[in-house]
C-alpha cells in the first residue's frame, strides 16, 4: 500500500524575519517585471486592440495550468467592460469544444512557454479556420509565437519562486497585461459607468445607476393624499393608514399643491393652534420637493439629504402625482 501524499514539514522553526523579507522581494521581483512589461509595450499591443475591436464574435481565451486561471480572469474583466469574451479550457477544445469558436471570432492564447501541448494540438486547426490569433507568451520563438498574428510579449527575467519552478512573476505579468488590453478596449469603444452597471446589476453601481424612482416607490392606493379641502382629523387618518409620515396634498387634478408631515404637526401643536377645525390647506406646506418617476433612485436620495428631509412626493410627465418615496424604501433597495 502506497504512503499517504502529505505536505513537507518545516525543517525549522518558523523564521518571522525571512518570511517578511521573501515577501517584500516577492513583491520586488514581480514589480519589476510589470516594469519591463510596461517597456515593451508599443506597436504589437496596438495591433492586438485594433484586432479585437474589429472581431465580429467574441474573444476566446484559452491557457493551460495557471495560465488558464489567468485566462478565465482576463475573458471575465473583458466581457464585463464591453468586450465579449468567453474562456475554453484548450484539452476540452480537443474533444467536441472546439466546436464553441466560430470564423467570427478571435483567439487569445495564453502560456508563458508556448509550448503548451494541449494548445499547440489545436494551433493548425484554429489556423486552417482562418481565424485571428493573439498569443501572450514569454518566449518569442515558440509554438504559440509562431502561429499567432500578434504577439504580446509577456517574459520576465525571473519568477519569484525562490526555485525559479512556480508560476508568479510571469502570471502576475499576464493578467497585468490582460487587464491593460481591457482598459484600452474599454476606452476606444467610450465604455461607461452606465454601461458598467448594465453588467453588474447587483453590485453596488449597478443599483445606483439601474434603479429608477419607479421601481421603488410606493405607489395606487399605497400613496397617502387628501384634498385641498379636507377636513385637519381626516388628513391625518390618511396620513395613520399609510404609514409614510407625511402625506400630500393635491388639487382636483391630482397636481401636487403641498404636503403635511408628522415635523408639521409637532411644529403646530408646539405653535398651540387649535387644529380641530382647520383643513389640510390650512397647514400644508406648499411647494414641496417632488421628483419625477423616470429618475434615478440615487437622485432621490440627493434631493432628500440637501432638503434633510425623510419624504418625497413623485410626479410623471405631467406632474400628477403617481407615487411616494421614504428613506426606507430607498435603504430596502440597498440604493443608499
Amino acid at each position: 500500500m502506497s504512503e499517504r501524499f502529505s505536505s513537507p514539514k518545516p525543517v525549522g522553526p518558523f523564521d518571522v524575519d525571512r518570511a517578511v523579507a521573501l515577501a517584500r522581494e516577492t513583491l520586488e521581483i514581480e514589480a519589476a517585471a510589470l516594469l519591463g512589461l510596461k517597456a515593451r509595450q508599443g506597436e504589437a499591443f496596438a495591433r492586438a486592440v485594433q484586432a479585437i475591436l474589429e472581431c465580429a464574435g467574441r474573444v476566446v481565451v484559452m491557457g493551460m495550468g495557471k495560465s488558464g486561471h489567468v485566462g478565465r480572469k482576463i475573458a471575465a474583466t473583458l466581457a464585463s467592460t464591453g468586450t465579449p469574451a468567453m474562456f475554453v479550457h484548450p484539452a476540452e477544445a480537443s474533444h467536441g469544444d472546439l466546436g464553441m469558436i466560430t470564423t467570427h471570432d478571435l483567439v487569445l492564447a495564453i502560456s508563458n512557454s508556448g509550448e503548451s501541448d494541449e494548445l499547440n494540438a489545436i494551433l493548425p486547426v484554429l489556423k486552417r479556420l482562418f481565424i485571428p490569433m493573439v498569443a501572450m507568451t514569454g518566449r518569442a520563438t515558440s509554438s504559440l509565437a509562431r502561429h499567432a498574428d500578434v504577439v504580446l510579449d509577456t517574459s520576465v527575467t525571473k519568477e519569484a519562486c525562490p526555485l525559479n519552478l512556480a508560476p508568479t512573476a510571469s502570471t502576475t505579468a499576464q493578467m497585468a497585461l490582460g487587464d491593460a488590453l481591457a482598459v484600452a478596449l474599454l476606452d476606444a469603444r467610450g465604455f461607461r459607468e452606465e454601461d458598467f452597471a448594465r453588467s453588474h446589476p447587483g453590485g453596488a453601481l449597478g443599483r445606483k445607476l439601474l434603479t429608477h424612482v419607479r421601481d421603488v416607490m410606493r405607489g395606487g392606493d399605497a400613496v397617502p393624499r387628501v384634498r385641498t379641502s379636507t377636513s385637519f382629523t381626516a388628513m391625518m387618518r390618511e396620513m395613520s393608514s399609510k404609514g409614510l409620515g407625511a402625506t400630500a396634498v393635491v388639487d382636483e387634478n391630482n397636481h401636487v399643491v403641498g404636503i403635511f408631515t408628522d415635523g408639521d404637526l409637532r411644529r403646530q401643536i408646539e405653535k398651540g393652534r387649535d387644529l380641530r377645525n382647520l383643513t389640510a390647506e390650512d397647514v400644508m406646506t406648499r411647494g414641496p420637493r417632488l421628483v419625477r418617476e423616470d429618475a434615478l433612485a440615487v437622485e432621490a436620495a440627493d434631493v432628500m439629504e440637501e432638503a434633510r428631509i425623510t419624504s418625497v412626493l413623485v410626479i410623471d410627465e405631467s406632474e400628477q402625482l403617481v407615487g411616494a418615496l421614504n428613506s426606507n424604501d430607498l435603504m430596502r433597495a440597498k440604493v443608499i
